[in-house]
């Protein structure tokens, strides 16, 4: 079974720094972290303490409130540091890896229905990868969800291109997606303009085209299957559930995968083969003065040229600082180094055209406008500036009638991008979810 879906309203934004489809290079670390930042409603306590040995695939940590869910380490070797924050928040395990890996041996076995399905996700770490929906949270081990969605390609800025670097794993996807169909049906989006996913099996395929963010999960779920009040849905990214199949396959925890370097400050542009929980600065060489984004320039995390891949990451960003400030800045009739969606200068005379970008705001917050500009590139049935002022006012009952079940932050990023007011929309639409989930639980 294939679904179209042409979808019209986005914007391509047009950054310099793609990712050329080479490997520089291969890293094998020193230190690889397991950082519980990244998995979005769990709440860690510590399974090992410093100077312990573990193996690839060993816990490392459990969630407090559901003590099935564990994280797991990437590499074998001995915990070298527990790094804490502020009050004590445990922000990351650093594993000093051994030069020749040892990996939990998990068995090589395809499971036989959703329990062995469940217990296998568990076991290997991997449950952090299903993110349950509404609210983008580590999927509820006991919840029932309706469908899992997962989107085979990403349309974000300079995103990594996964006809390339996962098109040796079909394999393990299919491994993966069979395992999954036990618990859920899953459907798949992939290019319409062709992908090397089409001929995926027991699952239903949609076939998807259009401008970002017509790549997001999010985005895909709301034409195929609008999340309602009560309903839950899982998704889970096609480099995790490679993951997952290269475990039934083989009975190992491998999350090795191409990570793409890429933006305008990047000094070369490719794939490095990497684990999650890499140091940066064994990845690519930072340079004073450049910003260093886990992920794509409009949802991405700021990690530092001393920060760690994130679990969820294919994708590294390197930006100029924008500490210049322009001369008569958008008083200036023609500026043909800046691009504008919104057609205030004459970048729409040169659509094929790349911009060296920076992280300047080419201004401050100021009052919030109301404008056209984020229906323009918001490509679901919402409107996105009633629930934005909804989340503002935090009004529960708003938040609900204009569809704060069927966003994440990441399918409003490109309003963060176009606001004419330059507030962070993204942090707002994250503040609602916050209070839902406090106000709902």
């Amino acid at each position: 079974m294939s679904n179209n879906l042409d979808l019209k309203k986005g914007l391509n934004i047009p950054i310099k720094g793609v990712a050329a489809p080479e490997v520089i290079k291969t890293v094998v670390p020193d230190i690889v972290a397991v950082k519980p930042t990244c998995f979005k409603g769990l709440v860690p306590r510590l399974l090992v303490k410093e100077g312990d040995a573990v193996k690839a695939g060993s816990p490392v940590m459990a969630d407090k409130q559901r003590p099935e869910i564990l994280l797991t380490s990437p590499v074998s070797g001995t915990v070298a540091q527990i790094v804490r924050g502020e009050k004590r928040k445990l922000l990351a395990v650093l594993v000093k890896a051994d030069a020749s890996q040892e990996y939990v041996d998990f068995g090589s076995q395809a499971p036989a229905d959703a329990a062995q399905v469940k217990e296998l996700l568990l076991n290997t770490g991997l449950w952090g990868s299903l993110i349950q929906r509404p609210y983008g949270i580590v999927a509820d081990p006991q919840a029932a969800p309706k469908a899992i969605f997962v989107s085979s390609f990403s349309t974000a800025p300079l995103a990594a291109d996964t006809d390339y670097t996962l098109v040796e794993s079909m394999k393990d996807i299919q491994a993966g997606v069979d395992a999954l169909g036990k618990i859920a049906p899953v459907h798949i989006s992939v290019r319409k303009a062709g992908s090397a996913f089409g001929g995926i099996t027991n699952a239903t395929l949609h076939e998807v085209s259009g401008p970002h963010p017509a790549g997001n999960v999010g985005v895909q779920i709301s034409h195929i299957a609008p999340i309602r009040k009560g309903e839950t849905v899982w998704t889970v990214s096609l480099l995790h559930l490679a993951a997952l199949g290269h475990v039934i396959n083989t009975g190992k925890l491998d999350l090795t995968r191409k990570v793409a370097v890429t933006g305008p400050a990047a000094a070369r542009t490719g794939y490095v083969v990497a684990l999650p929980g890499t140091p940066v600065k064994d990845i690519t060489d930072v340079k004073e003065g450049v910003r260093v984004v886990g992920g794509d320039v409009l949802s991405g995390e700021n990690l530092g040229a001393e920060g760690y891949l994130g679990f969820f990451e294919d994708q590294l960003t390197l930006l100029y600082e924008g500490y210049k400030r322009e001369w008569l800045g958008w008083a200036k009739v023609f500026r043909p180094k800046v691009f504008s969606s919104s057609w205030c200068y004459f970048s729409w005379l040169t659509p094929r055209k790349k911009y060296n970008m920076d992280t300047n705001l080419h201004g401050g917050p100021r009052a919030f406008v109301q404008t056209k500009c984020f229906e323009d590139v918001t490509p679901m049935d919402i409107f996105p500036i009633y629930l934005i002022k909804a989340c503002l006012a935090g009004d529960i009952e708003k938040m609900e009638k204009f569809g704060i079940y069927e966003v994440l932050p990441e399918d409003l990023a490109l309003c963060d991008f176009v606001d004419p007011s330059k507030n962070e929309i993204q942090a707002i639409i994250q503040k609602g979810i916050d209070l839902m989930i406090k106000e709902m639980a």
